[in-house]
């Protein structure tokens, strides 16, 4: 090979490997991360359009269920709180259970719903504080317990003392539309 052949092949053969080395760092790669992004993406919406559909087929089922919150939630006023410890009230007296402390207090979480925050103590035998927990629980108030403490004070399971921390829900009707 000719010494002049030899140094355009050379010079030819470094403008390839600078060119490729450009398509790679500054085209190839930047396009790779490109696409991949893109295809997170897609399927990022492909999930959340899954999602809606699944959404669209339920709406009913959504719609009877808010409609049961609202109808079940407690009034966001004093006339709330009175209407909570009235169930509260019937619930112990058909289980059997005793209350003998309460301690209310409202709590103003977001703009468009407050909860009611109820310390209980009771007493009983088991059966009657079992009851308790499932009308509390299966009843049509929108209510659950956060906490539940259970001592009892002799063997026989006759003398046992519940503690309950209860959360009831008061929506606030949002009037301007």
């Amino acid at each position: 090979m000719k010494i002049k052949n030899r140094q355009q092949f050379l010079a030819v053969l470094a403008v390839g490997v600078a060119g490729l080395f450009v398509g790679v760092n500054f085209l190839f790669t930047p396009l790779q991360g490109w696409w991949h992004d893109r295809q997170t993406q897609i399927a990022n919406l492909r999930e959340q359009v899954k999602e809606g559909n699944g959404m669209i087929k339920r709406e009913q089922a959504i719609r009877d269920h808010w409609h049961n919150m609202l109808a079940n939630a407690i009034p966001a006023d004093s006339s709330g709180e009175q209407h909570f410890l009235t169930s509260l009230d019937g619930w112990a007296h058909d289980s059997g259970a005793m209350i003998t402390d309460i301690m209310p207090q409202w709590k103003n979480e977001a703009t468009n719903y407050m909860t009611l925050t109820c310390r209980v103590e009771t007493r009983g035998d088991l059966g009657s504080l079992s009851k308790l927990i499932y009308d509390i629980e299966k009843g049509p108030l929108m209510a659950r317990l956060n906490s539940v403490e259970l001592s009892s004070s002799d063997n026989s399971g006759q003398g046992m003392t519940l503690g309950l921390e209860i959360n009831a829900l008061a929506l606030i009707q949002n009037t301007k539309k």
